[in-house]
């Protein structure tokens, strides 16, 4: 797995590359612009320029921008809906011209309306932002979630729906999923085993296909398994465990895959060189001992998604989906 960090930009988007680094990564992670606000920033061109000569001064290692979190494809308000895909068409550009070779998306939240729904605007606002950023290079990549709230994607089926929804041929040209570790654990996928870590990908493979699966966010897990809760740890301090990270990087099916840690920079010093290096030592090495105890709660599985329950019920009992709260 070719490893690196979310890096900060204060100071400037090239910035980040010069930090990456020192930090060691092979891949590189960012915020072209502030996540929690719709105002979209200035691009000069002495800016990209910047941003070209320090990509290049780095190697031209992969380079993931985060969108902001601000962003809701799944709304039923039009208004926050327009917002959302401008601000999703927008982010395409920029990185575009950054030389950034994919665009991590949340796809959103539904919001009381269903997954249904919701998962068929989201489809339909990618469609939407696709035509619209035609000949862009950016890749937008949905990244599935911890399943907090009425947030869709922490089901591989909601991944599989939008991706059907937006087409089969566009979205192997220019979609693609960004598989977060501690999210999916959240969700219910249990990562930590051996064989678990084997039916996830199975699963996935089955429900997706992992010819989508373009990048990675390696996050142990503050929360155990099925909480739906996004608490993000350090790597081999949470309820995942070293042995999960473990197989990851000695996968030769994600060899080439970049993976990025999103975890809380370390006070004084390099803010993840450590702990790149931890993740790096582990390629070829015996299957480690965890550093600290993986957490043992055990929750209640995760429901099923709510087709493959109406459709074991029967036409009947088809009513409408329980807000999820």
């Amino acid at each position: 797995m070719i490893t690196g960090a979310h890096e900060s930009v204060a100071g400037g988007l090239h910035l980040g590359l010069e930090v990456a680094k020192l930090d060691g990564c092979g891949a590189l992670q960012i915020f072209t612009k502030n996540s929690n606000t719709w105002r979209e920033p200035e691009l000069s061109p002495e800016k990209i320029a910047a941003f070209h000569a320090a990509h290049a001064a780095a190697g031209g290692i992969p380079v993931m921008a985060h969108t902001s979190y601000l962003i809701n494809l799944g709304t039923a308000d039009e208004a926050l809906l327009k917002r959302s895909k401008d601000a999703l068409v927008a982010e395409v550009a920029r990185s575009s011209a950054l030389g950034i070779d994919f665009v991590v998306l949340h796809p959103g939240a539904h919001l009381g309306v269903g997954d249904e729904v919701g998962i068929a605007r989201v489809a339909e606002s990618l469609q939407d932002v696709l035509a619209r950023t035609e000949g862009q290079s950016a890749r937008i990549l949905i990244e599935n979630t911890a399943g907090q709230g009425t947030s869709l994607g922490c089901r591989f089926e909601q991944i599989a729906g939008i991706l059907e929804g937006v087409g089969a041929a566009r979205a192997d040209a220019r979609l693609g999923v960004c598989f977060d570790t501690q999210h999916a654990f959240a969700s219910g996928y249990d990562l930590s085993t051996a064989a678990g870590y084997e039916e996830t990908f199975r699963r996935f493979d089955d429900v997706i296909g992992l010819r989508r699966l373009r990048a990675f966010h390696l996050n142990d897990s503050k929360k155990p398994l099925g909480s739906r809760v996004d608490r993000h740890e350090h790597i081999g301090e949470g309820a995942l465990g070293l042995q999960t990270f473990w197989r990851l990087v000695n996968d030769p099916r994600f060899a080439t895959t970049p993976g990025v840690v999103e975890t809380e920079p370390r006070e004084g010093g390099l803010p993840h060189r450590d702990e790149i290096a931890l993740v790096n030592s582990l390629v070829g090495a015996p299957l480690p001992k965890p550093l600290t105890p993986a957490l043992t709660l055990a929750l209640t599985p995760p429901a099923e998604p709510a087709r493959a329950k109406r459709a074991a019920r029967g036409p009947k009992a088809d009513k409408k989906s329980p807000k999820t709260t």
